[in-house]
């Protein structure tokens, strides 16, 4: 089976995907996260990259899980093109967050 390139819309809601993902997860270690999302360090650092733009569903639902993130926030969060990244937990962006 041959896989289609990703068009330029696909990479860049991957790279927004893994920048929700790695502030979501702050200080977190990686591979804890990725332990008790019952994935790969090597997957979440993929991800969080940008490098995997488009994860199985179950392994986002997995890694959202882990970080209280709902899949609803993901969603809409990975399709903003206005670049701004706010996370589901709090309702505030990732900046008022940081400086809270």
């Amino acid at each position: 089976m041959v896989r289609l390139p990703l068009t330029p819309a696909e990479v860049e809601r991957g790279q927004r995907l893994g920048a929700l993902l790695r502030r979501a997860r702050g200080e977190r270690s990686m591979l804890g996260t990725a332990l008790d999302a019952g994935v790969s360090p090597e997957t979440l650092r993929k991800i969080e990259s940008g490098r995997v733009a488009t994860p199985a569903f179950s392994t986002i639902a997995a890694i959202a899980d882990v970080l209280g993130l709902s899949l609803d926030a993901v969603w809409s969060e990975i399709n903003r093109s206005d670049g701004g990244v706010e996370l589901a937990r709090s309702g505030r962006t990732a900046g008022e967050r940081l400086a809270s």
